[in-house]
């Protein structure tokens, strides 16, 4: 069984979600598809709370932007039979979203827990929408099996009850692809609507893979694998094709952007492979990791590098 992630790029244009159907449809047996909210939506969503916050900018204009790109969405991909519900789906988020930048504009306001229910939209959109758009899959809520515990007050995965509820959700064979929305979970205590943090999708994913025991757990983004270097930098940079856990949690740790580096953690234990793919090149070689380390001419697999730091 695999899990797919894939992130806001590669779920950002009609035509990346074209490619994402070919992708989870050529499998050819139920898979766990993991989805970011559409790219660049997460920081409108907080950029248009931060507005309401102060009483600048029109918000109104925002939201119905917001709207409009998944209602377009919506009336390309989504097959004729299934397309009211799904518009009635996305409709209740939205106008649950307009009630919360209300509230905000009403009192000058940003709590962080309500920030939390905001950039969540995201996540609860896309994942309908993605499930929808495929042919025979399910959609499940994350927010009923991520859960999170406050650890310094930072909320962090409650790891056994989230690998306990995951197991519960899935059961022991998958019937159907199953959908869901990374990033987003609830307080185990409270069950108020919390995040995994920023690259959260990642995570998400891994914390699947790893409490069903996949057999691979595949990032579905915009570059072809791990570069031995930032192409921005070093034109000359290839794809790495395969790579140990530990050298690509080094990379990723000292600024490597093609991964969330905690996604590693979780499946790494439970020694399962991770593919880096590339959506808008899916017959790309991507980069394979897992727990072998390979013999290479180079002395060096790869070099990262960290910017706007000083000592």
């Amino acid at each position: 069984m695999k899990v797919l992630k894939f992130g806001g790029t590669s779920v950002g244009t009609i035509g990346s979600l074209r490619n994402v159907k070919r992708i989870v449809e050529s499998i050819g047996e139920p898979a766990i598809v993991v989805v970011s909210a559409l790219g660049g939506l997460t920081d409108r969503l907080i950029a248009t709370a931060r507005m309401a916050a102060v009483g600048e900018g029109d918000i109104t204009a925002e939201i119905d932007a917001m709207e409009k790109r998944h209602s377009d969405i919506i009336e390309s991909l989504v097959a004729t039979d299934r397309r009211d519900a799904v518009m009635a789906s996305v409709g209740k988020y939205i106008a649950e979203m307009r009630d919360v930048y209300k509230g905000i504009s009403l009192i000058r306001d940003l709590p962080e827990k309500t920030l939390d229910v905001i950039v969540s939209f995201g996540e609860r959109m896309s994942s309908v929408i993605v499930a929808n758009i495929l042919g025979d899959a399910r959609h499940c809520d994350s927010l009923d099996f991520i859960k999170t515990e406050k650890w310094f007050n930072k909320n962090i995965a409650d790891r056994t009850l989230t690998d306990d509820l995951i197991r519960k959700s899935f059961g022991s064979k998958l019937e159907h692809t199953m959908v869901c929305g990374g990033f987003i979970s609830r307080d185990r205590d409270t069950g108020e609507i919390t995040n995994l943090g920023r690259g959260g999708s990642d995570y998400t994913a891994a914390l699947i893979a790893a409490a069903l025991d996949a057999d691979l757990l595949e990032i579905w983004t915009d570059v072809d694998g791990f570069m031995t270097s930032d192409p921005r930098i070093i034109p000359e940079a290839r794809v790495i094709p395969r790579m140990s856990f530990i050298e690509s949690m080094e990379l990723c740790s000292f600024g490597a952007k093609v991964i969330y580096p905690p996604t590693i953690y979780p499946v790494f234990h439970k020694n399962i492979p991770i593919k880096i793919l590339n959506t808008n090149n899916p017959d790309a070689q991507g980069t394979l990791i897992d727990d072998s380390v390979q013999e290479m001419e180079e002395n060096v697999r790869g070099v990262s590098s960290l910017r706007q730091i000083s000592m």
